[in-house]
Formats: C-alpha cells, sequence, structure tokens
C-alpha cells in the first residue's frame, strides 16, 4: 500500500559553502581561491527533501532565508505561488557580477524552484525530466570549457594540476587534459584577458591540433565594436559562435549586423525583459540559458520556448559549480528539444563536491541523466559540513576577481571593453 505523500513545504533551508577554485582568468579578473556556493533544501511536510544548489552571494543567502517563513505550507508544485511569495518577501534589485541585469526575484525564486522540483520527483518517484515532459536524449553534451590561468594561487606552493596557459602551446596542452578527462569535443575559450591578437592565436593553435572540434570564444565584453569587426575575418569560419564580444545589446548589434557568425549571450539577455529589445535590434542570435539567472527550471523551460518560436540557437551557461546544479543543468537539457549546442560546465575544474553519490563522470563529452527520482542525487551532510565549515574560515564572502587580479599583476585595472 502506498502512503500519500504530503508535498506541502514545512521548511525551507540554506548553507553557504566554499571549495577549492583554481586561478581562472576573465575579463574581469582572476577567480579566487574559495568558489562561493549554496545549498538549499525544501522538506515536505512528509519528510522528502529536495536539493538545489545557487550561487553564494549575500544577495542570494539572505533573499532565500527571508522568503522561507513564506513558504511554508506551499505545495511544491506550485511554482507560480512560490514566484509570487517571494517578490512579496525581498526587494526586487537588478544584480549582476559584472554582467546585464539580473533579478533577485528570479535569482532567489529559481534557487528554490530547483529544490522543489526535486522534492515533487522524489515524493512521485519520478525524474524531474519526465516531470518536465519527457527525456528526448539519452546523454547531454557539454564542451570542454577552456581558460587562460596562473600557475597556483599566490598561498600555494608549486603549479597546480593544470598548471599555466598563457600561451596557445599550453592552451593546446589544457584541451588535451579536457579530452582526456571528458572526452570532449566543442572547446570554449574564456577570453577578453590577453591581447585580442594572442588570442586568437590561440584559438587557431586549437584548430589545427583538434581541426574537428566545434570552436567558440568568449571574451565577455572585453573587445570594442571597432576591434571586433576588425577579427571578424579570422573568426570566419573557425568558430561556431562568438559570445558577448563588446558591450551590450547595442554594441552587439552593430557586429551582429556585419556578420552571419551568430552572437550569443549570457551577459545581457539574462531575464525575460531583455528578450523583446534584443529581438527588434537582432543583437544576439543564440541564448546561453541559465536557470540560475532566469528563475529556475520551468522558467528556463519558457525560454526554450521563445527561441524555439522565433528561431533563436540555444545552449547553456554555467559558472564554477557542483554537481546538483550540474545535475539540473542535465535534466532540463535532457527535456530541451531544441538544444542547439552542447552546454557549458566548469565541473572538470572543481575536486569538491556533496552528493553521496560521488562526483560525476562525463563520458564522450556528455552526461546521461542521473538515474533515481527527482534530480538523482542526495546530500553527503559530512561534506557539506565541511563545506560549510571553509566557508565560515575561507575569508571571504563575496566575489571579487579585480582584486586578486591585482594579486599578479598590480598595475591591471578593470575594464570592459578592456580592448
Amino acid at each position: 500500500m502506498t502512503t500519500k505523500q504530503d508535498k506541502r513545504i514545512a521548511d525551507v533551508r540554506v548553507t553557504p559553502i566554499a571549495f577549492y577554485d583554481p586561478p581562472l582568468l576573465n575579463n574581469a579578473g582572476c577567480h579566487q581561491p574559495w568558489a562561493l556556493r549554496s545549498i538549499i533544501e525544501v522538506e515536505t511536510e512528509s519528510g522528502v527533501i529536495g536539493l538545489g544548489e545557487s550561487y553564494g552571494s549575500q544577495d542570494l543567502i539572505g533573499g532565500v532565508e527571508r522568503a522561507a517563513n513564506a513558504l511554508r505550507g506551499l505545495d511544491v508544485t506550485d511554482i507560480n505561488g512560490l514566484l509570487a511569495r517571494v517578490a512579496a518577501s525581498i526587494e526586487d534589485r537588478e544584480i549582476g557580477y559584472y554582467t546585464g541585469a539580473g533579478s533577485t526575484v528570479l535569482r532567489v525564486g529559481g534557487a528554490i524552484e530547483v529544490a522543489m522540483w526535486d522534492a515533487y520527483g522524489k515524493s512521485t518517484h519520478r525524474r524531474v525530466c519526465d516531470l518536465m515532459g519527457g527525456q528526448v536524449r539519452e546523454s547531454v553534451p557539454f564542451s570542454a570549457y577552456l581558460f587562460y590561468k596562473f600557475a597556483n594561487h599566490k598561498h600555494e606552493e608549486g603549479p597546480d594540476v593544470w598548471g599555466e596557459v598563457l600561451t596557445p602551446e599550453q592552451l593546446v596542452e589544457e584541451a588535451r587534459m579536457f579530452k582526456e578527462i571528458g572526452g570532449f569535443d566543442a572547446i570554449k575559450l574564456k577570453a577578453g584577458i590577453l591581447p585580442p591578437e594572442e588570442e586568437l592565436a590561440g584559438l587557431e593553435a586549437l584548430r589545427v591540433a583538434f581541426p574537428t572540434s566545434p570552436l567558440r570564444i568568449d571574451p565577455n565584453g572585453g573587445w570594442t565594436v571597432e576591434t571586433t569587426l576588425k577579427l571578424l575575418p579570422r573568426l570566419q569560419g573557425l568558430i561556431e559562435y562568438l559570445e558577448d564580444p563588446t558591450v551590450g545589446i547595442d554594441g552587439n548589434a552593430q557586429v551582429q549586423a556585419q556578420t552571419d557568425i551568430p552572437l550569443a549571450t549570457n551577459m545581457y539577455v539574462v531575464q525575460p525583459k531583455h528578450l523583446p529589445e534584443n529581438a527588434i535590434k537582432d543583437g544576439f542570435r543564440v541564448i546561453l540559458s541559465d536557470h540560475h539567472y532566469w528563475g529556475g527550471l520551468q522558467k528556463s523551460r519558457e525560454l526554450a520556448a521563445i527561441c524555439r518560436i522565433w528561431g533563436l540557437g540555444l545552449s547553456m551557461h554555467s559558472n564554477s559549480h557542483l554537481g546538483i546544479s550540474l545535475a539540473a543543468m542535465t535534466h532540463l537539457a535532457a527535456a530541451t528539444p531544441n538544444l542547439t549546442y552542447g552546454c557549458d560546465t566548469h565541473y572538470p575544474w572543481q575536486m569538491d563536491d556533496v552528493m553521496a553519490e560521488g562526483r560525476f563522470q562525463l563520458k564522450n563529452g556528455g552526461l546521461t541523466v542521473p538515474e533515481g527520482p527527482g534530480l538523482g542525487v542526495t546530500l553527503d551532510r559530512a561534506e557539506l559540513n565541511r563545506l560549510h565549515q571553509n566557508y565560515l574560515t575561507c575569508g571571504y564572502t563575496s566575489r571579487d576577481d579585480e582584486i586578486e587580479m591585482k594579486k599578479y599583476w598590480p598595475a591591471w585595472d578593470f575594464a570592459r571593453p578592456a580592448f
């Protein structure tokens, strides 16, 4: 006899964590030694616990804590009710770490929403991808996410396992390591750090070393319109898309008007209200969805439908993350028919995790949908506690890549565009 589950929310908890992050470079600076994230738990009246993972910013953590009381008694299937109650509990401000303006309501709501989907799946013994319309692919493709990087953090002795990556030769070796780790095909290069000619030399070295691998480059808005237009002839036929080469929808629209290379974004179209302007101005033809930005899995499905109707390409953005976030991305992508390109993931750069099942293993550049109800993952509380202690003792409560960069290059200053 099956006992009927009470799917009403009894409690919402958020635990900030910190884990090691290599000295990866981007247009905003250098990653700090500790990446900050948060683990969200939604517990039902029947004792089922759903899991979510999101950013470790004070806005996110405080927002979840303030919304928690208002969510008690809400059914985990009531996504509309979730966003309404979150909106009534916190001020909706536009935030973004050196990116386009995101919504606090959508980010806080999205963090909780994933845990609600997980609790719903665990309560009904169904996988999240099945609840979201059904699985359309056995394995979700991901790309090798290459970064320029320093050999180690300032407090470390000797290089980390990846070593220094500042030259085309070192970049090719980094790509080889990625292919050995996960069998990746597509390759994405984070750019906007070195002079553009040096970064294109790295991209061209990757093409020689891996002649059939699809390539992408992401300057994070680090190039001017003029610089980007000058580089287009070298990029033509080399890359499958060009991500956020310059600043804003207006600036990128000037570039898109001069090339048939699709421009992609995860910086300037990051909430629903940005979509009409982008459509009118033809700024970007590929949207890199991110359920952490867009308000969760349901809102990301709505975005996918808009992209399908409007003929936009679709992929997924990531940040330094662990397995709960990766599992959510995988379920969403598995249930999204119009996934045009392989997704981003920082997962190979991380060593820790909070899943009792252990870390995921990507194979042939993809990840199969986890088995088991909900997201298919459970919490290792000992690891959660360890990473929470890291958070309490690491000395960081916010991310600032600019300060970290100045430890290596004291004369460096953040600029966007920089070249």
